[in-house]
């Protein structure tokens, strides 16, 4: 790739249009190229059949499409979709179709690997690369989408950020992916079909409310104790939760928005009613609700999944409190695409 062309999609509309006005192209060709590379996600110029050949020499010799390649898919028994995305620089990231009776979901990375080193997570034990950018998460999001259709004739109702990385570390390049998605250019879903997970960076979720997000947010909490989350969860050395509440609050006063708290409930660690005690206090800050999330278990992992009874009398005191909680049953598991097991296993050498 020649270092003086650029990602077309790092462009704006307007920027597009300059391009064309500086070349002395009509203005209306900007628009069209525009929906080629968003609506249709074309991987190269040629697609584009409403173009001339000289439009198209034109974009070739100014620019590129950084566009993703799907490596290989593994479909699981519970008809889970698992796909390797190969990037235009050779790094790849994994992300997962996730079919239910109510739901078809993405979830997306946006980070290759990961720096946040999280005990039960195999993505933590990978190294973080660098950051998604924006088009390479919406591609993602087309990709899966067409799979849905293809595999099972619907096209994606909800999207999740929760494979490959940290978010809010990549923070710039994931609110303009979601711009992207929910704009009429783009695939136009309703931002409220979209959740955004964290494994908690206070500063950040606040600059969420500032910035006053239509999305979701899921806060990856696992443990509402200090010592127990400092173990399993590095970050939260500099994220205690007492910052986090704070945050929390200060997300929901500006948004309205209802946090989800993610809690995988791990063997003889954070399983007992004292954990679901700790639990229940943290959550009544603000309206939310409570996925309780199965552990799956990775290479080398430490942990165990709770037994059933563990779970239930878990459930049932949250519940007692009022509390809206979910029993999130792993999926895609048989081909390690379930929570916490991304690790670019599809990847071949």
């Amino acid at each position: 790739m020649s270092l003086q062309k650029k990602n077309i999609r790092e462009l704006t509309l307007e920027e597009l249009r300059g391009f064309f006005i500086e070349h002395k192209h009509p203005i209306f060709r900007a628009k069209q190229v525009y929906e080629w590379l968003w609506k249709k996600s074309v991987s190269s110029f040629s697609e584009m059949r409403n173009v001339s050949k000289e439009i198209i020499d034109l974009l070739n010799e100014a620019f590129v499409i950084q566009h993703l390649q799907i490596t290989e898919s593994q479909k699981s028994v519970d008809r889970t979709i698992k796909s390797a995305f190969k990037l235009f620089d050779d790094n790849n990231v994994e992300g997962v179709l996730i079919p239910t009776k109510s739901r078809m979901t993405a979830c997306i990375s946006s980070q290759v690997g990961c720096s946040l080193s999280c005990k039960f997570c195999a993505t933590g034990k990978l190294d973080r690369l660098r950051n998604l950018n924006a088009d390479e998460m919406y591609d993602q999001v087309f990709m899966l989408n067409e799979l849905a259709q293809k595999n099972y004739q619907q096209k994606l109702s909800n999207i999740v950020y929760m494979g490959m990385g940290e978010p809010l570390l990549n923070y710039r390049n994931v609110i303009s992916s979601i711009e992207k998605i929910t704009s009429n250019d783009g695939l136009g879903m309703s931002p409220k079909r979209i959740t955004v997970s964290t494994a908690g960076i206070a500063k950040l979720i606040k600059k969420l409310g500032d910035d006053e997000v239509k999305f979701n947010l899921a806060l990856s909490l696992h443990a509402a104790n200090d010592k127990k989350r400092d173990y399993i969860m590095p970050i939260n050395e500099q994220n205690s939760l007492e910052s986090l509440k704070e945050a929390i609050i200060y997300f929901y006063e500006k948004t309205g928005t209802r946090l989800t708290y993610e809690y995988i409930i791990f063997k003889g660690f954070n399983d007992e009613i004292t954990d679901a005690i700790e639990l229940a206090q943290f959550a009544r800050i603000t309206p939310c609700k409570i996925n309780i999330i199965e552990y799956n278990q990775i290479d080398d992992g430490e942990f165990q999944q709770a037994k059933r009874e563990k779970v239930d009398a878990f459930v049932n005191y949250l519940e007692s409190k009022n509390l809206i909680v979910n029993v999130r049953r792993s999926r895609g598991k048989d081909i390690d695409a379930a929570c916490g097991q991304l690790a670019n296993k599809l990847v071949k050498s």
